[in-house]
């Protein structure tokens, strides 16, 4: 994932220190591969506990939602569901179902089981490489949202075919800024939620009630800002291959892969996507990344409340499509 640029927002918050008020609480802890962090005003009396307790339930999502973990409720799905219906955790299936659905709106682009895809070119571990084209075309017979079979009734899950299996990862994180912001925003006035280097959940107006200031870093350009906005009550996401990706013979072969081709996509450099939550706009930052400039104006004029700012690979100014009203774009670079 192409990081939201953590130092943009906290030199601004910082730098409005110069009255009691305007002290800021940062909590943060290392879940789901990322460090989560929840800023809160420091003058809010239930701060280090509510803090606290979000980061305590994101522990307990990975602790269902990780696939690298053997004791998890995702990992015994991915074990048991190709022979036999899974019943599935109220929560857990309501996030399963809106991944199908995500997958029918974004014309497939988004897909949870494209796990055999990642595995396929050694992402999954890190260790990139250049499969064959039988290799992935092997792999691409065990993709497809489609292929998922839910009973509403029994509220159980299985697959079509052996060898299929989930993976959470391109949702996951805001799937967990938004459970946790449902339990604290009646607790708190104002609070910012960031999920390591792809999600951030404004909770509030932050600061005088002028939005929260969030700067994405610019893919190209490390020290630069690609646009700055001010968040209010939504979430945004940021989806690139700047940090994942390996070289072979003079090509450049990001982590994001096309579950409709098998091979890694080439023709956005990054995507950030405002939405009402945090799972919508990690999940559509992924999508856009790999169904490109077409797709997100597709999506975006039927779905409203989408804003999307995306670098394609071919050009050197961002294009935004879409809106929010929750966000306000201050600059564009």
């Amino acid at each position: 994932m192409q990081p939201l640029t953590r130092r943009s927002f906290l030199n601004l918050i910082e730098g409005n220190q110069n009255q009691p008020k305007d002290w800021w609480l940062h909590v943060n802890r290392t879940a789901m591969a990322c460090r989560f962090e929840v800023t809160l005003p420091m003058s809010d009396q239930a701060g280090v506990a509510v803090a606290t307790e979000a980061l305590n339930q994101i522990d307990r999502l990975e602790a269902q939602l990780s696939v690298f973990r053997e004791s998890s409720e995702v990992s015994c799905i991915n074990r048991q569901a190709a022979t036999e219906a899974v019943s599935v955790e109220d929560s857990l299936f309501d996030l399963l179902t809106l991944c199908t659905k995500l997958h029918r709106d974004t014309e497939g682009t988004f897909d949870i089981t494209s796990g055999p895809l990642t595995r396929c070119w050694g992402f999954l571990k890190r260790e990139g490489r250049v499969p064959t084209t039988d290799e992935i075309e092997s792999a691409r017979l065990l993709v497809g949202s489609n292929q998922l079979l839910f009973d509403a009734e029994t509220r159980t899950i299985r697959f079509i075919r052996p060898g299929m299996e989930i993976n959470l990862g391109s949702i996951g994180k805001g799937y967990a800024l938004d459970r946790v912001t449902a339990s604290i925003c009646n607790r708190v006035r104002m609070a910012l939620l960031n999920a390591g280097a792809s999600s951030i959940y404004a909770v509030g107006a932050g600061d005088r009630d002028q939005g929260w200031t969030v700067g994405l870093r610019h893919p190209r350009h490390k020290n630069e800002r690609l646009a700055t906005l001010r968040l209010r009550d939504c979430a945004v996401s940021t989806s690139g291959s700047e940090e994942q990706f390996f070289e072979h013979d003079s090509r450049r072969y990001g982590h994001i892969i096309d579950p409709r081709s098998g091979w890694p996509a080439q023709v956005v450099t990054s995507v950030s996507v405002v939405a009402r939550s945090a799972a919508i706009s990690d999940a559509l930052a992924t999508a856009f990344y790999i169904g490109g400039k077409e797709l997100a104006e597709r999506f975006c004029t039927s779905h409203p409340e989408v804003l999307v700012i995306m670098l394609e690979s071919s050009s050197e100014s961002p294009v935004v499509i879409g809106s929010h009203g929750g966000c306000q774009i201050e600059s564009v670079a």
